[in-house]
């Protein structure tokens, strides 16, 4: 996948900058994904001409707000913020089925490495449409667009929550489902998974002033919310 295009930046100051990243753009080098040839990092390093530090993370897959920082004390600053719970960020998905109007996740997650780790999502559903699409023994499909407040940052946690309540993200692969992954591909030509890092808000750590950050949808995102729920 080429991002030839100048990345969207979305907020810049002396020493922050947050960019829109596209889905299917990895932050930074990877072993596990030895095919991609383009990385945030270095394509921002090399539009703005400086050295870049990214303060947390957003997967390959998941579009939105990623947050960087322009030289080291910001960095440690600002990973200390995101290790404080100090930062804000909520995220929008396209998930399978009718979500409720609100519930709270509280299933904690294991790591790589066999630890377990709370976890907490907060869901609010902002829409929900019935396409005359026939999915398995139903003659339709129903999906959710959810507005997803993680409270911990563990890996894949939004992913992971919406698969364990039985709404998974579309277009997730290996924690989604495969059939509507599937009739995505089929009916919409779609294969991006359908999770955006909508906005982020924090306090900057020299100034206090506080930062809030939204980013557009990306355009496939846009399309599907277009495509299903007749908005945008």
């Amino acid at each position: 996948m080429s991002h030839s295009n100048p990345l969207s930046i979305l907020y810049q100051s002396d020493e922050l900058v947050a960019i829109n990243k596209p889905h299917g753009l990895l932050v930074h080098r990877s072993p596990i994904a030895s095919d991609a040839s383009e990385f945030a990092v270095q394509l921002l390093r090399d539009q703005l001409g400086q050295r870049v530090y990214p303060v947390h993370r957003l997967d390959r897959k998941t579009g939105g707000v990623l947050l960087f920082a322009l030289n080291e004390t910001m960095n440690a600053a600002m990973q200390q913020q995101f290790a404080d719970g100090l930062v804000s960020k909520s995220y929008l998905a396209i998930v399978r089925g009718y979500t409720p109007d609100e519930q709270q996740i509280d299933y904690p997650l294991r790591r790589d490495d066999g630890v377990l780790q709370d976890a907490f999502t907060s869901v609010k559903t902002l829409q929900r449409t019935e396409v005359p699409i026939p999915s398995g023994k139903h003659t339709t499909s129903r999906y959710s667009l959810v507005e997803l407040t993680p409270t911990t940052g563990r890996m894949h946690q939004l992913r992971k929550h919406m698969a364990h309540i039985l709404h998974p993200i579309i277009g997730d692969r290996p924690h989604g489902c495969n059939k509507q992954n599937k009739l995505f591909k089929d009916h919409f030509a779609m294969n991006t998974m359908l999770l955006h890092a909508h906005t982020l808000q924090c306090q900057h750590p020299a100034t206090k002033a506080h930062i809030g950050i939204t980013a557009p949808y990306q355009p496939e995102f846009a399309r599907m919310l277009t495509t299903l729920f007749a908005l945008i």
